[in-house]
């Protein structure tokens, strides 16, 4: 064979080898390429009965529903119930931890509710709040917290320092506020449980439709600020 030969040869590969290169970096083909499932967000509650689903199916939990309307809106998020009926803001903050091993990415802060209704003092729902909000956030995890509002037959006084705490922490924190978990179904029977507190089936749908807007919207500014897509 003349070195003519081999060296005709050897540029002919070589030539093939960079043409197959060249294909695979094309725009043509990243389109056909099979793209990599993103990431889920992972959404935590941290509450109780509310979040828990109190009275009802797990599927019609709110936690659950929030999660079937974010999928309907093509939000790529996985929505984590870490709700406890009966829980105060005492046992939220001793759960903390162990609601850290599922990693979530943003946790929202439902509780405050029973500690309303056992009378306890505000200022310890506030302390335990504030506890609650420092440990995640120094765990990394993004913060919403989602407000409740006193039974009104305690008195003015009360009701001010309890109502009061919740916005008070959200802007000593910097996190987004939700005002009322129960906005637009507190005291309606038919949106209710026989007990009055406990949402049925189509208080969760109401209670779901009006955080909608508030979970999007947050979950954009969280996208942006860990530079996700907008749509996740």
């Amino acid at each position: 064979m003349s070195v003519k030969s081999a060296y005709g040869r050897f540029a002919a590969m070589v030539n093939s080898l960079l043409i197959t290169i060249a294909l695979c970096f094309s725009p043509a083909h990243a389109q056909n390429a099979p793209s990599k499932p993103a990431t889920p967000v992972k959404l935590a509650f941290l509450g109780d009965s509310l979040a828990a689903g109190y009275g009802l199916k797990p599927d019609q939990a709110i936690p659950a529903r929030l999660e079937a309307a974010l999928k309907a809106a093509g939000r790529n998020v996985t929505v984590i119930n870490h709700g406890v009926s009966g829980d105060t803001t005492a046992g939220g903050l001793s759960r903390v931890d162990w609601m850290l091993a599922d990693k979530p990415d943003i946790v929202i802060v439902e509780l405050g509710g029973n500690d309303a209704l056992r009378a306890l003092d505000p200022a310890a729902t506030e302390r335990n709040l504030d506890a609650i909000i420092g440990k995640l956030k120094r765990a990394g995890v993004t913060v919403w917290l989602a407000g409740m509002l006193a039974p009104r037959n305690f008195g003015p006084e009360y009701a001010k320092q309890f109502d009061g705490a919740f916005q008070r922490l959200a802007d000593k924190h910097g996190v987004p506020f939700y005002p009322f978990f129960l906005d637009g179904v507190a005291q309606d029977p038919a949106l209710n449980q026989p007990d009055g507190i406990h949402p049925n089936a189509k208080g969760v749908d109401i209670v779901v439709a009006r955080l909608l807007p508030f979970v999007t919207r947050n979950l954009d500014d969280y996208a942006a600020s860990v530079r996700r897509p907008a749509r996740p």
